[in-house]
């Protein structure tokens, strides 16, 4: 008997099945991880709900929890972000509920997401922090259940930090995202990667010789900043951290504000975590075809309402994932509905950097269980040796090795007597 689910289609299970295997293919360090999950079963009796990214790599993070022993239950955490294959194989391979249908609703989106708070969670893992909101909001019932959970992405850490200064979060988080086998590879390289794949996928444009404009220059958009260079175009860096906007000056890229920008780009990607990021102001800037894209978590940094309530005519589909708005006649195009291009109209991270993001999730649920009473309510940082030794499995798996320090080396590290 099928468990219980909400999704497109169980007859594509065949083919979901086959591209997660595919991933798995691309994953050793989380498949190394499921093998000792599978022998010493440290998430026994744990109730998990997860609301992430329905996609082959999920699949697989799915698949270790199962074989650590958890009963889990997925939702979607982006209305266009599912793959429903992926969510077919789920259901009916794996026996995990699944409620995620890709081009779900907002109101589907949210009736998903309750039904998977339903199965009264031990532990959530969030991406983007809608789970944590709803069991402090609407929810509450449930919060003396919870022990824990894990945040994937930047804007859910961003969130969560903001509710533990209001002495608002009611059970500890793991900030997976801040770990440094996370944010340095899956957001620069996973987003720089996928993020380009999205918006060629969606337009087939060519980039090379064209204005690419990036908004923000953390780690995702230095990710995508650097792979846009790459394939020739011409970058431009909008921030508001002085900071950032000096590394991106010292890195060889231009930076201005985005007004000034706004008349210059022809392709414009956001990836901040904050909203209106491109306003109004900047739409009536732009070029004839500019191009808009967003690849933070929600679907804000790119004020649609306001290009909306602005433009002549539109939203037009004029090919998938490419909607156009006329603003005195002038074109302007959107893709994805302003939601996460790598996801709306690609396949996403590669598997092979998601094997440590997901290697994270999953050692930092066992780490959850095993320490829930020394961890106060509040946000987590990836204890240093889980973070090390997800590196050296990578690295191993690589056929890379390293040195170590010798006795001598170590002492000298750790000593202040010696000097010139």
């Amino acid at each position: 008997m099928t468990v219980d689910h909400d999704i497109a289609d169980l007859d594509q299970a065949t083919g979901g099945r086959f591209r997660i295997n595919w991933a798995e293919n691309e994953m050793p360090v989380l498949r190394s991880i499921r093998e000792r999950f599978d022998r010493e079963k440290p998430l026994t009796g744990m109730r998990v709900t997860a609301c992430m990214h329905v996609t082959t790599e999920t699949a697989n993070l799915v698949q270790t929890l199962q074989s650590g022993g958890a009963d889990i239950v997925l939702c979607a955490s982006n209305p266009l972000s599912t793959q429903d294959d992926v969510a077919a194989a789920l259901v009916t391979q794996n026996e995990v509920p699944v409620f995620a249908i890709k081009g779900e609703d907002q109101a589907t989106y949210h009736r998903h997401v309750n039904a998977a708070l339903d199965r009264q969670p031990h532990i959530i893992m969030d991406d983007g922090a809608d789970l944590v909101s709803a069991l402090h909001r609407s929810r509450r019932e449930l919060l003396q259940g919870v022990l824990g959970g894990t945040e994937e992405t930047t804007t859910g850490v961003i969130r969560l930090r903001a509710m533990a200064a209001e002495g608002a979060l009611e059970f500890p988080m793991i900030a997976v995202n801040d770990s440094d086998t996370k944010h340095l590879f899956d957001n620069r390289y996973g987003t720089g990667q996928s993020t380009i794949d999205g918006v060629i996928r969606a337009t087939n444009i060519l980039l090379a010789g064209r204005t690419v404009v990036v908004a923000g220059y953390g780690w995702c958009s230095r990710g995508i900043a650097s792979r846009a260079r790459g394939l020739g175009a011409n970058v431009i860096v909008t921030e508001v951290d002085a900071l950032k906007a000096l590394e991106a000056v010292m890195d060889g890229l231009r930076v201005m504000p985005m007004l000034e920008a706004a008349a210059l780009g022809d392709v414009f990607i956001t990836a901040t975590g904050d909203i209106n990021v491109i306003d109004c102001a900047h739409f009536e800037r732009m070029k004839p075809g500019a191009v808009l894209a967003n690849s933070g978590h929600f679907d804000v940094e790119i004020n649609l309402p306001g290009l909306a309530a602005m433009a002549d005519s539109g939203p037009e589909l004029v090919r998938p994932f490419v909607e156009e708005y006329r603003l005195n006649g002038r074109p302007v195009y959107v893709l994805g509905e302003g939601r996460l291009i790598n996801l709306a109209s690609a396949e996403g991270h590669p598997a092979s950097v998601m094997d440590m993001s997901f290697a994270n999730q999953a050692l930092a649920a066992e780490y959850l269980v095993r320490h829930v009473n020394d961890l106060a309510a509040g946000v987590h940082v990836v204890p240093r040796e889980v973070d090390m030794t997800i590196a050296r499995l990578k690295l191993e798996s690589l056929g890379v090795a390293i040195d170590e320090l010798t006795p001598e080396q170590d002492r000298y590290l750790n000593q202040w007597e010696e000097g010139t």
